[in-house]
């Protein structure tokens, strides 16, 4: 202490203030550690006493008897107890159990409710309750329960353990296998998942059916193949009796007064039923004049085709579209537009990802609606300039009934009689053209009423007072790009006649033969032409079954050449 005292004498008064802290921190430390020791030493001295005390023998509570045999109840040590307690763990396996059995009855009790038409479920939960509660009424097992911690005989808790756990297994495996029956979140999330595919693989396959279906549509069945080759080589053979070359057209086919109908085809077959219906259920088929109009490649087939037959003495007069030489791409916009390379990479470039993208895509990448077999009826008034009249026929169509009343009809100073199509919201000029853009959607409704090609009637001096062709020409070369609309012939037939088309009576024309099947046969059968529009045509293998007879009823099977083909069949 003398020693500190003089410290503190030398210290300054902030030393002596830490030098006081410290030497109280310290004394604290002390007396606890102290206190402690003590504390321990009297907790093992009480343990020894009364674990020594609680034995019947002298081995301090080991478990064996005066001889060193083992005890009969088994008793453990307080040792023994504290490493390894048995009474908790029963507990904790009784608690399981009576939790596993509750969720059993309760699982039971909610199938009862849902009404689930497997009952084997309630059953199974049923009886999975009852096993928990026969597994904790087995005598063993009941008496172990009401067993002191240090009674219980630890191989009986072990077996009890294990069958409780068997059944545990197989509750929580049954409830796994019967959550989606219960749980509606699971029920709602798989419906979902379901959903989900279900609409990837719908979509994917209607990606792919409507490819398969325009393949099918373009493709040239092998009989209709082996038709027009047949006819070329008898063109080939025997020239002098198919040519006209040289010869001065008859007379009858520039008669304005006569019945003149245009037909613009490549396919000898179907323009031959056109012509053929026509002239069946017309009263006076020499009246009748019939302008076909085909490519180059099948010019002989259509000369043999239309040369071998009288057709009841009807006019047919059979010509190349390269025969027009005012046709080119100089005064053409379909044809010079068809030289530009970016169309010919649109229409032509081999990639299938951008051929597939969708089938809308696929369907306008046909160059068909390029070729100029198409757009040839925006020339008519040119092609044929001794005529008034005329009516346009789309090669897919059959005529039904006489059609001369067309020609009686006051067209009210139109150019085009057409059947409208329009019903609803459907059908309406927004569906074919881009009102987005500014020049459409101030020249034109969206709402105006569309109507069909395939069957319409021209009054051509109405055509060239109102220059027709000249406002195809603006806006053919407007729409370079597609911006205003799709390709086809039909949303610039639209344009052209916006204002100058008279509507007909719909039993003039039926449409829709060649992609709905749910027309009914009696507006068919009312119909004067019926129109087989849609990829279904019916000279393939994938027309409409109940459609067809009326197509092939006017193909001329006592042809020769029809016979060799087996076409048909």
């Amino acid at each position: 202490m003398a020693t500190i005292s003089g410290r503190s004498f030398r210290n300054t008064a902030s030393d002596r203030i830490r030098g006081q802290q410290f030497r109280g921190s310290t004394f604290t430390f002390r007396f606890y550690a102290g206190f402690f020791t003590v504390a321990v030493t009297i907790f093992f001295a009480l343990s020894f006493f009364l674990a020594s005390s609680s034995s019947p023998d002298l081995n301090f509570g080991f478990g064996y008897s005066s001889d060193g045999s083992k005890s009969a109840s088994s008793r453990r040590s307080m040792l023994a107890l504290k490493s390894d307690p048995l009474k908790p763990r029963l507990d904790q396996i009784r608690k399981q159990a009576e939790d596993h059995r509750g969720l059993a009855l309760a699982y039971a009790s909610y199938a009862r409710k849902l009404k689930l038409e497997n009952s084997k479920l309630v059953r199974v939960f049923a009886e999975l309750s009852r096993n928990y509660t026969d597994l904790i009424s087995k005598p063993l097992y009941r008496a172990m329960l009401d067993l002191d911690a240090n009674e219980i005989d630890e191989s009986v808790l072990r077996r009890f353990e294990k069958e409780v756990k068997e059944r545990i297994k197989l509750t929580r495996q049954v409830i796994a296998e019967a959550k989606e029956s219960f749980d509606n979140q699971l029920k709602i999330h798989k419906l979902k998942d379901t959903i989900f595919a279900l609409n990837e693989q719908l979509t994917k396959s209607k990606k792919q059916g409507a490819f398969s279906s325009l393949i099918a549509a373009k493709s040239i069945p092998k009989s209709l193949h082996c038709l027009a080759l047949r006819l070329m080589e008898e063109r080939i053979a025997h020239p002098e009796k198919y040519s006209d070359e040289g010869n001065p057209p008859k007379p009858e086919i520039e008669d304005p007064n006569l019945y003149h109908y245009a037909i613009f085809s490549d396919n000898v077959i179907a323009a031959s039923v056109v012509v053929n219906s026509a002239v069946k259920n017309t009263k006076e088929p020499w009246k009748h004049v019939f302008h076909v109009v085909t490519d180059k490649m099948n010019l002989g087939a259509m000369q043999v085709m239309f040369k071998i037959k009288d057709y009841s003495g009807a006019h047919i007069e059979v010509k190349a579209v390269e025969d027009y030489k005012f046709l080119n791409s100089s005064y053409v916009p379909v044809l010079k537009q068809l030289e530009s390379a970016n169309l010919q990479k649109f229409y032509f470039e081999n990639k299938l990802e951008n051929a597939t993208k969708d089938t809308t895509n696929m369907k306008f990448r046909n160059p068909k609606y390029l070729s100029i077999l198409n757009h040839i009826r925006f020339y008519l008034p040119e092609l044929y300039p001794k005529l008034h009249k005329i009516l346009f026929l789309d090669d897919d169509i059959v005529v039904q009934r006489d059609l001369t009343g067309l020609w009686e009809i006051d067209m009210d100073g139109k150019v085009n009689g057409a059947v409208e199509t329009c019903f609803g919201s459907f059908h309406r000029y927004a569906q074919y053209m881009n009102f987005s853009h500014p020049l459409i959607k101030a020249k034109f409704s969206p709402k105006a009423c569309a109507w069909a090609y395939g069957m319409n009637f021209f009054d051509l001096d109405a055509w060239r007072r109102e220059k027709c062709t000249e406002e195809y020409h603006y806006w053919q070369n407007l729409n370079e790009n597609r911006t205003l609309w799709k390709l086809g012939t039909l949303p610039p037939g639209l344009i052209t006649y916006y204002s100058t088309t008279k509507p007909l009576d719909k039993s003039w024309h039926v449409l829709g033969l060649g992609y709905n099947p749910s027309i009914s046969m009696d507006e068919i059968n009312n119909a004067a032409v019926i129109h087989f529009n849609g990829n279904m045509k019916p000279w393939l293998d994938i027309a409409i079954t109940q459609f067809r007879p009326l197509w092939t009823k006017y193909v001329d099977y006592e042809n020769e050449y029809v016979q060799t083909c087996n076409f048909g069949l």
